[in-house]
């Protein structure tokens, strides 16, 4: 028999590989921190040795959750300025207020919450766009949480940088610190087409082809964002980001609510990722993204949360729990963006968009032990007639019992193992305290 480091023996295993299939007495052997087996518990047992068993009789594993889109620090300002228009609530209250406080203590304290919160709530992998990067990939790490950091561009200065050549230049010496880690990717993260200028762009689109590095972006977020571009360039910015040469697979245009059919065509013939982020367009009234007619198409949609200052949380069951029930309601299809969908959307989309899926976001033999155990055995999910179902419609992110990224386990029993989170409340509370001062 071989030894190895652990098995994993859960009541559903859903590997989200593809055919939608749903696997009972079956485990999945790890070592270090791969996948080595998957099959019935029979031949696992006979086949392997290992140093930790871990039962679950009542649980679903999945693939860790990926979002794919947020603003990690921005849990700090949770319900700061909420019910407001997406222009009026940027310009007139989340700018000012991050002008004012956004600093590496900022930082630091709101990426431990964040982190904290995504870990309980099922998520191994993040998508992140703000400032300091660089204290982002550091928490992460120390979190044994897998991250990818957006190399922030925006043409006003911040505290981060005060022109797009700083911005560039520091965002690649990130990426640089960053290129041995095995939790730590970047991408570059140019804000919007309504505060990134054609120059940067152009040249962003330059690096991410020589670097085959992503470009995560918002994109066609509200009505008076593509007005805008209409007024100011005389074409919509999915037309200008694609004379800049950045309308490729390696995109990943967030929100997108505001398509026309040319636009969805255009999207799917050069490979574009979109991130549906559907609570937070909800909250802000930015419009519907129309997913039912993005995946006809053939295009790759992940989801994201956005940040918690528009959303108001990270939950990522929750997320794709009302993309679901938006697409169909927006199609007037039931069968839309179905539970398998869903979770497909949530996990190995995500990855694909990140361009991270030879690693995780399914559970196949080969990849990275990147898992979340969801108990169903809970009043709300019970019967169990289809677990993805239940997964996709009834779940919380309450019933996360454990979380493991590359095989070492970060949530145990709904405790966190790496993530001090008494001492990142406590920090959390007190800054909270100053800025409502």
């Amino acid at each position: 028999m071989r030894t190895i480091d652990k098995i994993i023996y859960p009541k559903w295993l859903i590997p989200v590989d593809g055919d939608q299939s749903v696997l009972e007495e079956h485990g999945i052997a790890i070592n270090e921190d791969q996948i080595v087996a998957i099959d019935n518990v029979n031949n696992i047992q006979s086949t392997y040795d290992a140093r930790e068993v871990i039962q679950l009789p009542e649980h679903a594993l999945i693939p860790g959750l990926v979002n794919a889109h947020t603003h990690g620090a921005m849990t700090l300002l949770r319900g700061f300025a909420d019910d407001l228009p997406l222009m009026d609530w940027l310009t007139n209250y989340i700018w000012p207020a991050e002008q004012k406080w956004v600093g590496e203590e900022f930082m630091q304290v709101g990426s431990d919450l964040a982190i904290a919160e995504m870990i309980r709530g099922g998520t191994t992998c993040f998508n992140d766009m703000y400032f300091f990067p660089d204290i982002v990939a550091r928490r992460a790490e120390a979190a044994s949480m897998r991250a990818t950091v957006g190399m922030i561009v925006i043409d006003f200065p911040t505290v981060w940088a005060q022109n797009s050549d700083e911005y560039i230049s520091k965002g690649l010496a990130v990426r640089d610190a960053m290129r041995h880690s095995s939790l730590i990717t970047t991408a570059f993260a140019p804000h919007a087409p309504y505060t990134v200028s054609d120059e940067p762009l152009e040249r962003i689109a330059t690096l991410s082809g020589e670097l085959e590095c992503p470009v995560h972006i918002h994109l066609h977020e509200t009505a008076h964002e593509v007005d805008e571009s209409v007024v100011r360039y005389g074409m919509r910015p999915i037309e200008r980001l694609n004379g800049l040469g950045l309308l490729n697979s390696s995109l990943i245009a967030v929100h997108m609510t505001q398509l026309l059919p040319g636009e969805i065509e255009v999207v799917a013939e050069r490979g574009v990722n979109v991130v549906h982020c559907p609570e937070s367009n909800l909250k802000l009234a930015s419009g519907f993204c129309p997913t039912a007619k993005l995946m006809d198409a053939g295009v790759n949609i992940a989801i994201g949360t956005d940040g918690a200052s528009s959303n108001n949380d990270l939950d990522m069951l929750g997320e794709l729990r009302t993309a679901s029930l938006l697409s169909k309601g927006f199609s007037e299809d039931p069968s839309a963006f179905n539970a398998h969908q869903s979770l497909e959307a949530a996990t190995l989309s995500g990855a694909r968009a990140l361009g991270i899926d030879h690693l995780v976001g399914s559970i196949e033999v080969g990849k990275i032990a990147d898992l979340t155990a969801i108990d169903l055995s809970d009043c709300a999910t019970q019967p169990v007639y289809h677990p993805v179902s239940q997964i996709a419609y009834s779940a919380t992110r309450d019933q996360v019992s454990d979380v493991w990224v590359a095989g070492k386990r970060i949530l145990d029993n709904k405790e966190l193992t790496t993530v001090d989170e008494d001492k990142t409340l406590a920090t959390a509370r007190e800054l909270g305290r100053r800025i409502k001062q």
